[in-house]
């Protein structure tokens, strides 16, 4: 490792430790106070443990949407996002290669304490919404395996099914790249599938469970793909394509 090199590491991890400390600090502060002011009440000593035992949950809701704005806001501030159409190799350590690995460390850390709990959730869309996703209306997201969500864009009606793997970057041959995915309306990710880079589906898509889309992969709408790699499988009809509008027209509105 080079010296400069070495300085850059060194930075990004100083950088990281220090925001992240900030973000998660700032985060349980709101529920400190929230439990310090409920210990105020004039109560029987006896009721109080029961007391502080209640607001377990209502302080770790607090904590979670704090930690969810907070870690968006971050990352943006600090312009940590994955780099489209990158492609570096990770014995280089360049800048855009360490803003990736800064912005992966900030989303893994809400994953773990907030995606838990919260995945398929209102909660779970807003972080990517707020971490760079572009993300339509009535959309579910019920995985934690999705990342770099600055290179996703998910028109209405998306869903994601539990334990999809779907990010913008792979790693191949000591090099990582990057690369849009682009889900349009209603379009449907079976569980435990993976989609790679620079995939597009079309409107009304359906990707089969546990398929594997390969990155370049152009899906056709109102089509069901499955399979590894996933290939199409059926056409869906029209009648289907129309029942299934009129629903979504209910559902939006």
């Amino acid at each position: 490792m080079t010296p400069a090199q070495a300085g850059r590491v060194a930075w990004t991890v100083l950088s990281m430790f220090i925001v992240q400390s900030l973000v998660f600090g700032l985060s349980v502060l709101p529920a400190f106070y929230f439990w310090t002011w409920t210990l105020t009440w004039p109560v029987p000593v006896l009721i109080r443990p029961a007391i502080v035992a209640t607001t377990v949950v209502p302080a770790y809701l607090l904590f979670a949407f704090v930690l969810v704005a907070l870690s968006a806001l971050s990352t943006r501030v600090c312009g940590w996002r994955t780099a489209p159409n990158g492609a570096w190799k990770l014995r280089d350590l360049e800048w855009p290669l360490l803003d990736w690995v800064r912005y992966m460390v900030s989303t893994h850390i809400v994953r773990v304490f907030v995606g838990t709990f919260f995945r398929a959730s209102a909660l779970w869309t807003l972080y990517m919404r707020w971490n760079g996703a572009k993300i339509g209306r009535g959309v579910h997201i019920n995985s934690l395996s999705i990342s770099d969500h600055n290179m996703l864009e998910f028109g209405d009606g998306v869903v994601i099914g539990e334990s999809v793997h779907l990010s913008g970057h792979t790693v191949e041959a000591g090099m990582v790249k990057t690369g849009p995915v682009r889900l349009g309306r209603l379009v449907t990710v079976g569980l435990g599938s993976m989609v790679g880079i620079n995939v597009e589906a079309g409107e009304k898509c359906q990707i089969g469970a546990l398929s594997v889309v390969l990155k370049g992969s152009k899906l056709e709408g109102s089509a069901i793909y499955a399979g590894i790699p996933a290939r199409k499988i059926e056409r869906r009809s029209r009648a289907a394509d129309d029942a299934e509008s009129a629903d979504a027209a209910i559902g939006f509105f």
